[in-house]
């Protein structure tokens, strides 16, 4: 967000797509080869690897997905209908397309296209899986199965296996679906995809019967699920991400993916995804989002995004930090070096690289080190990687959007799209090993392959077979290499249950936690309690989600005893695993224990969810000191409220501090302990010991508390720290509405300087009700002028100025106020009415419109550049050190978009509305309105976030009327500015996050 009252007005503007690409953004002189132009910008890190080029435009554009066929050709999405109406770009009236790209000669070039689709359902699809003759497309809010029945390569039937909620087309929705080596399909939403339905727009249930969507019973935000090959039997296997662009297997069934943080935070991460986990995007009980006050916040902004201090969290695997994570899989081909092997594979299209992450296990968790596989950020910031896989020959390729800015929010150039190839140097050429999969010894071979698409047909064809492949599946096992092993026991385990007994006993820890992986979720599984003795933490870990929803308190407790203090991993699978169970559990558990000094008690008592818990953890609280008591007094929050407020209520009687008693109430449930005779007792004297004026309007606000009205107003007329004073306006207006302004315009005699400030102060509440009792001020003459003008200067919100303009059009604002009005007026957030107002009053500056600047090397003055933000942008952005957290954070924006990209986020704010950060409309139930950010939707308010204001404003589900996204609107107004400042701006912006 950028601040008007220095803005130049862009009149008449428009943007033709063609025009942008070809004039704007084609920076390639004619006649250079397509290989130079494509390959020049890339750097290839390692001497033994090189990349080549397989395909580019005109033969693809856009691609966002791909996947490589089990006869080596590269099936890709197209998005060049993504966005069309934020973006102001041409519509291809056919849809976009699924095209196949195929090398006939192995030179490592495509050069044959084919058409396999095209269609409006299929516009910027997200996801593309080959299974054969069958194809998967993820089409928000469709996911699509085309059949090739007769082997032409034109689909002869079309249709919906089902359907996400949410119908956005946007890169927060489904994903691509994934084979896996148990022969089911893999797949994820980001946090716009909300949940599935069926075609017909049922609700889909998992496996226990739980509707899959935003219940937080448990299931919330981007999720991770898997399904049987026919789409039945849902299983919901993470929750709570952001965006989970796309996520792979390994052949041993462990699960990874990357997530995408909001916007500027530059805290993106991998995760490895353990069963049945809780990622941490959202509060887990209020969906409150990483912004609002918790008790142990967490002291780093990635640590407090992804609420990694509360318990119920698995711990984020890496930080990568800024950037837009995007296609990933595990490599576990033969053809690069052997370094590579076991590798996660990660495109990132800000960083403008791919990396390979090594895999290194750490207790029950694991640790990753990157390798940059491709890298272009230093000569080609175009190079945007959608998605990365591996081809049948070993060989990983890259699909590239290429392109100005990411994934489309602000489109600079439909026309261009890129697909490379990456090998060991010197063997080019692609050679794709061909398979009979009829002959079951040809299947053996086809299941060591690396790419999944040949896998699904080696695994599809030996389960068909039966006992026939039973034989040479079992060498295959017995082979001295760990990943054949994992792929033949998946297939072994459906033919008799003594090859999972068997491999059980395994030297290799991983084809050990495979076998607990395979095995079936049952209540008092022997095989389990077995395997929860196995000495690898590995295993361990396997066993402990494989408990989760089933019965079988021995393997838990033997679990729970080889806990060892700070293995977080370990603990959230404990967490996981006595799900549903905890009251039988931790009973058993600290049963003879002096647990209150053993560091692995506390910690599972804090992670634990028994009825009993709230009494063990007012215990902890009383025998720890308190700066080391805060994350006992969070994990209250996860309790069952009874049980929470009668611990609570016993720590209250004894507490002394002052500390310690805010923290109590902060953690009751307000409305339930309301109605206790002894915390009603006790709360005078607990407000009246609180000395922080912030901490006690928190309380009074949260309890409803209206007998402090006077030092409310206390706080609201005296202070002079001004978040402070808007709180205490806030609390003021909730708690007793309109009349803390009537009551100072009544007074006989009237105190002018404290009315003025009365108004001035009130006049923050940027709603209705005030705006309504403002103008009856400055309309009425019988107010002295002093106050008149107070009541013009307070109309300065994004509410009020509109109702100021309407008045000013038809003459209700007196002669002697309208410089009062124009100086609100020029401050206007509302381009509509900043044109209205300068077409009557006239602008400073001279309104024009300025082409796009010649970014040439040496243009623009960063130092110059930052005084322009610091004088314009930071009243809404962040530049990671200083700034306003209400637009998206700018730290990094400089490897997001290229200066291109920076000059249309600028001058064309409303084509590229960041997620999350969209305008709503909210109606109050008092009928008063106000446009701000939605940052979250908790169990009982939406948490706001209004322009001007630092502070999140909170307005309980009841008070709330609807709310309404404008999806179309950006807070931020055109902002075009002269030439030479906005060189200067875009220069300094370009070098954020470099």
């Amino acid at each position: 967000m950028f601040r008007v009252g220095l803005i130049v007005v862009l009149l008449g503007v428009g943007v033709s797509c063609k025009q942008s690409g070809k004039d704007r953004f084609d920076r390639f002189p004619e006649g250079k080869k397509k290989e130079l132009i494509t390959l020049e910008g890339i750097n290839v890190p390692d001497k033994d690897l090189e990349a080549g080029l397989f395909a580019s435009e005109p033969d693809v554009f856009n691609p966002t997905n791909m996947d490589i066929d089990h006869k080596g050709r590269v099936w890709i999405c197209e998005a060049y209908n993504y966005r069309n109406d934020v973006n102001h770009i041409p519509y291809e009236k056919k849809g976009d397309k699924i095209l196949i790209l195929e090398d006939t000669d192995g030179d490592g070039k495509a050069d044959k296209t084919k058409v396999y689709y095209q269609g409006e359902d299929v516009n910027a699809a997200l996801g593309i899986c080959v299974l054969g003759n069958r194809v998967i497309v993820s089409a928000s809010p469709n996911v699509l199965m085309f059949t090739d029945e007769d082997g032409d390569d034109v689909p002869d039937k079309k249709e919906v296996l089902f359907k996400t909620i949410d119908g956005l087309q946007s890169d927060h929705g489904v994903h691509a679906m994934v084979f896996g080596p148990d022969g089911k399909l893999y797949f994820s939403f980001g946090n716009h995809g909300v949940g599935l339905t069926t075609p017909d727009g049922q609700p889909l249930k998992d496996i226990h019967g739980r509707e899959i969507g935003q219940t937080l019973q448990p299931f919330q935000d981007g999720m991770a699920l898997r399904c049987d090959i026919d789409t039945k039997n849902f299983e919901v296997v993470g929750w709570n991400f952001r965006n989970n662009y796309e996520l792979c297997l390994d052949s041993f069934g462990r699960i990874w993916q990357s997530d995408n943080d909001d916007d500027g935070v530059r805290s993106n991460r991998i995760n490895y995804v353990l069963p049945y986990g809780n990622y941490g995007y959202k509060d887990e009980m209020t969906g409150a989002d990483w912004r609002a006050y918790r008790t142990n916040k967490e002291d780093s902004l990635w640590q407090q995004h992804w609420h990694q201090n509360d318990p119920g969290v698995v711990p984020n695997l890496k930080i990568i930090g800024a950037g837009s994570p995007t296609g990933i899989f595990v490599y576990e081909g033969g053809l690069l070096p052997e370094r590579y092997k076991g590798a996660v594979f990660l495109g990132d299209a800000v960083n403008n690289n791919i990396i390979a992450y090594g895999v290194h296990k750490k207790g029950a968790g694991y640790e990753l080190q990157g390798q940059v596989v491709l890298d272009a950020s230093k000569k080609d910031q175009w190079f945007r990687p959608s998605d990365v896989a591996a081809g049948p020959d070993g060989s990983v390729f890259v699909a590239d959007w290429y392109d100005v800015s990411v994934g489309g929010h602000f489109i600079g150039d439909l026309e261009k799209g890129r697909i490379y190839r990456v090998y060991p140097k010197g063997k080019g050429s692609y050679k794709v090993p061909e398979y009979n999969f009829s002959d079951v010894s040809s299947c053996i071979e086809a299941l060591k392959n690396p790419a999944n698409s040949v896998r699904y047909m080696a695994y599809t064809a030996l389960k068909s077979k039966g006992k026939a492949a039973k034989k040479e599946l079992y060498a295959l096992a017995k082979e001295n290499n760990p990943v054949y092993t994992a792929r033949a026991l998946w297939l072994l385990k459906d033919l008799s249950s003594g090859y999972s007994e068997e491999f059980s006993r395994h030297p290799d820890e991983d084809i050990r936690a495979a076998t607990v992986r395979m095995a079936p979720q049952e209540d008092h599984s022997p095989f389990l309690t077995r395997m929860s003795l196995d000495a690898s933490y590995q295993v361990k870990q396997a066993v402990a989600t494989r408990l989760y929803l089933t019965e079988n308190p021995e393997a838990w407790l033997n679990l729970a005893s080889a806990y060892k203090a700070d293995d977080r991993w370990f603990l959230e699978a404990l967490g996981i695993g006595a799900t549903g169970h905890w009251d039988d559990y931790l009973e058993k558990y600290l049963a003879g224990k002096n647990w209150q000094s053993s560091p692995e008690a506390r910690d599972i008592v804090w992670r634990s969810r028994s009825k009993k818990t709230p009494g063990y953890l007012a215990e902890l609280i009383r025998v720890t000191p308190f700066e080391n008591a805060l994350r006992y007094f969070r994990a209250f929050d996860f309790q069952d409220i009874s049980a929470r407020n009668a611990a609570l209520l016993s720590l209250l009687k004894s507490a002394h501090s002052e500390q310690e008693k805010l923290l109590i109430f902060k953690h009751f449930d307000t409305e339930s302990v309301l109605q206790d005779p002894d915390f009603q007792k006790m709360i005078p004297g607990v407000l009246a010991g609180i000395k922080n004026d912030r901490d006690f309007l928190d309380i009074v606000l949260k309890y409803r508390f209206t007998d402090e009205r006077e030092r409310i107003l206390r706080i609201l007329d005296t202070s002079e720290d001004p978040a402070l004073y808007r709180q205490a306006a806030d609390v003021g207006n909730t708690l007793f509405g309109i009349s803390l302004l009537k009551e100072v315009l009544s007074r006989k005699p009237l105190d002018k300087d404290f009315a003025v400030r009365r108004i001035e102060r009130m006049g923050l509440v940027d709603n209705e009700v005030v705006t309504r009792q403002l103008i009856q001020v400055f309309t009425n003459r019988k107010y002295p002028f002093e106050l008149r003008q107070a009541a013009v200067l307070a109309m300065e919100g994004y509410l009020s100025d509109v109702r100021l303009w309407d008045l000013m059009k038809v003459n209700k604002v007196s002669k002697e106020l309208i410089p009062a009005a124009k100086e609100v007026l020029r401050k206007t957030f509302h381009n509509d009415i900043k044109v209205e107002f300068e077409h009557v009053y006239g602008n400073p500056e001279a309104a024009q419109a300025y082409p796009m600047p010649d970014f040439s090397p040496g243009k623009g003055d960063a130092t110059k550049g930052k005084v322009i933000f610091q004088n314009v942008c930071s009243v809404c952005h962040s530049n990671g050190t200083s700034g306003a957290d209400f637009g998206p954070s700018l730290a990094s924006i400089g490897k997001k978009l290229t200066k291109e990209g920076l000059y249309n986020a600028i001058v064309y704010p409303s084509q590229g509305i960041n997620l999350g950060y969209e305008t709503s409309l909210i109606t109050l139930a008092d009928g008063s309105t106000l446009k701000a950010i939605v940052t979250s939707k908790t169990s009982d308010a939406y948490l706001v976030k209004v322009l001007g204001e630092q502070e999140q404003r909170r307005y309980p589900l009841n008070q709330v009327k609807s709310v309404e996204v404008l999806e179309k609107e950006s807070f931020m107004p055109p902002f075009p500015l002269p030439e030479k400042d906005m060189l200067d701006l875009i220069s300094y912006l370009s070098g954020l996050g470099s």
